[in-house]
Formats: C-alpha cells, sequence, structure tokens
C-alpha cells in the first residue's frame, strides 16, 4: 500500500496573538515575543503581520510590510539597536 500526502504543508510559522504588549510568534515549537523594541509591526493591519514566511530557517520575513528578522534578532533586540524610524 502507498500512502500519498494531500493537501497543502502547514507552515512552520505563524503569528499566534497580538495585543498592545507585542506580536507572539511561533516557530519550530518555539515561542518568540517582539515587543515595543519591534516598532515595525505598531498600527500595522492585522492581516499583514499574519502574513509572515519563513525563506529559511530562522529567518522570518512579512512581506506586506517589507520586514525581514531573524530568530536572533528576536531573541536578543539589545544586540541589533537599528530601529524603525518614523517617516
Amino acid at each position: 500500500m502507498s500512502l500519498s500526502a494531500r493537501g497543502n504543508t502547514t507552515s512552520a510559522v505563524e503569528v499566534t496573538n497580538i495585543s498592545r504588549h507585542g506580536v507572539w510568534l511561533l516557530a519550530h515549537d518555539r515561542e518568540l515575543f517582539m515587543p515595543e523594541e519591534f516598532p515595525w509591526f505598531k498600527e500595522q493591519p492585522v492581516k499583514a503581520i499574519l502574513h509572515v514566511e519563513e525563506p529559511s530557517s530562522g529567518h522570518f520575513y512579512w512581506p506586506d510590510i517589507d520586514v525581514d528578522l531573524t530568530e536572533e534578532i528576536i531573541e536578543h533586540p539589545e544586540r541589533f539597536p537599528n530601529k524603525a524610524k518614523s517617516a
């Protein structure tokens, strides 16, 4: 008997919560939190925040808002002091 996969492959990354405190990202059974040090998500539509891709392991991309972050940046924002600038 041969079994074949059907349907779409589920993503290994997803946004699990958005609140005034920040954004929670679940990637490979690990939860990552992005607080105010990640201003790119502030005042963005929920749909844009939920649309996250993982082009390579530990590299996350939000195409609707053109934001690229790595797991290391999310876990250690103090090592990467650059923040988004207001227009």
